[in-house]
C-alpha cells in the first residue's frame, strides 16, 4: 500500500506531463508558418457580443446537463437537486484542465459528497451520457455529411496528403491482439471466480462493475424518456450555438452558413477528444485546418482560412476556458457548503 501511495504523485505528474506534450505539440503545429502578429490583431478586432451569447449557450448547456442526469439517477433510487448536480458538473469540468479524463470521476465523487450517490452508481450513469453525446454528435456528423461532404473530403485530403495507408493494418492487427486479450483475461475470470472472490480487491472491482452496469441500465427504466432526448437535444443545440456564434465575431468567418456550423462543431469536437490539457492544441490544430478546408471547398485561398481558423479557435477555445475555470471555482465553496448542511 505504501509503495502505490508513492507512486501515486508520480503517475499523477507523468500524466499531466503527458498531457501537457501533447498540447504543446499541437499546438506548435497549429502556429507553425503564421505570424503571431496577425493572429493577435484578428483577436483583438473581434466582436465580442458574439463570443458573449455563444457563453451564454454555453454556460445553458451546464443546465440542461444537469437537469438530464437527475433523469438518470431518478430510477437508481436518487433525487438529487438540479443545483447540486450543475456545480458538481462544473466542478468536473474544471478538474479536466488538470488530468485529461478526471473530471468524470471527480464529478462523481463530488456528488457523492453532497449527495451522497455511490460513486460507481452515478459513474455509470456519466458513461452512458458519453454514449448519448456519442450519438448526438453522430447526428451532427451526418448533417455535416449531407451538407458539407465537400468540405470533408477537402479536410480529409489535406490531413491524410502526407501520409500513406501502411498504418492501417498495424491498427487493425492491434486491436484484434486488444480483444483477444480482454476476451482471454475475462475468461480466467470468470473460471476462476470462486478463487478471486476470495480477495477483497477482487470483490471491490465486481462491485464496482456492478453499479456501473445499474448506471448504464438506468436509461431503460427511465419514467420521462421524451424529457430526456429533448434535454439530449438541447444540450447540443447549445454546443452547436456556442460554436456558430463565434463565427460572427469575426467578419471572415460572419458569412459561414449553418450547414459550416455543423462542420465546424464537429471538427472542434474532434479536437477536444484528444487527451491534451483542456483541449489546447488540438482544438486549435483542428479548427485550422477545418477552417482551411471549408475555404478549399469554398474555393479561397486555404493559407488565409488557417489563420482566420487559428483566430478563431483562440477566441472560441478562450471563451470556454474562462466559463470552466469561473463555473468551475465558484463550484468549489459551493459544494463544500452545500455538504456541510448535509
Amino acid at each position: 500500500m505504501e509503495e502505490s501511495k508513492k507512486s501515486s504523485p508520480l503517475k499523477t505528474f507523468l500524466t499531466i506531463a503527458v498531457s501537457l506534450a501533447i498540447a504543446i505539440f499541437f499546438m506548435w503545429l497549429a502556429v507553425r508558418g503564421l505570424e503571431f502578429k496577425k493572429i493577435a490583431g484578428y483577436f483583438a478586432k473581434a466582436n465580442y457580443f458574439w463570443v458573449f451569447a455563444a457563453a451564454v449557450f454555453g454556460i445553458l448547456a451546464y443546465w440542461f446537463r444537469a437537469v438530464r442526469w437527475n433523469l438518470l439517477l431518478e430510477p437508481l433510487g436518487y433525487k438529487i437537486s438540479n443545483s447540486n448536480s450543475f456545480w458538481t458538473i462544473s466542478f468536473g469540468y474544471l478538474m479536466n484542465l488538470t488530468i485529461p479524463r478526471s473530471g468524470e470521476l471527480a464529478r462523481s465523487t463530488a456528488l457523492f459528497g453532497v449527495e451522497k450517490v455511490p460513486v460507481e452508481k452515478s459513474f455509470g450513469t456519466i458513461i452512458l451520457e458519453r454514449v448519448v453525446d456519442l450519438v448526438c454528435m453522430g447526428g451532427f456528423l451526418g448533417l455535416t455529411l449531407i451538407f458539407k461532404y465537400d468540405a470533408i473530403l477537402a479536410f480529409y485530403k489535406y490531413v491524410t496528403q502526407e501520409k500513406g495507408n501502411s498504418a492501417e493494418p498495424e491498427t487493425g492487427n492491434l486491436l484484434y491482439i486488444i480483444i483477444g486479450i480482454a476476451l482471454v483475461v475475462g475468461i480466467l475470470m470468470f473460471i476462476l471466480r470462486k478463487n478471486l472472490e476470495k480477495f477483497a480487491l477482487y470483490r471491490k472491482v465486481v462491485d464496482f462493475g456492478k453499479g456501473i452496469f445499474h448506471g448504464l441500465t438506468s436509461i431503460f427504466k427511465l419514467k420521462q424518456k421524451f424529457k430526456f432526448i429533448w434535454l439530449s437535444v438541447a444540450i447540443w443545440i447549445c454546443y452547436y450555438l456556442a460554436a456558430y456564434l463565434v463565427c460572427f465575431s469575426l467578419p471572415e468567418t460572419s458569412n459561414f452558413t449553418i450547414a459550416d456550423g455543423f462542420f465546424i462543431i464537429v471538427v472542434g469536437t474532434l479536437g477536444m477528444m484528444v487527451p491534451a490539457s483542456g483541449g489546447i492544441g488540438a482544438f486549435h490544430f483542428a479548427l485550422k485546418l477545418g477552417i482551411m478546408a471549408l475555404f478549399l471547398s469554398m474555393g479561397k485561398n486555404p493559407e488565409e482560412g488557417g489563420e482566420f481558423g487559428l483566430s478563431y479557435a483562440f477566441i472560441s477555445h478562450t471563451m470556454q476556458l474562462v466559463i470552466m475555470i469561473v463555473m468551475g471555482v465558484i463550484s468549489i465553496p459551493v459544494l463544500a457548503k452545500a455538504r456541510n448542511v448535509k
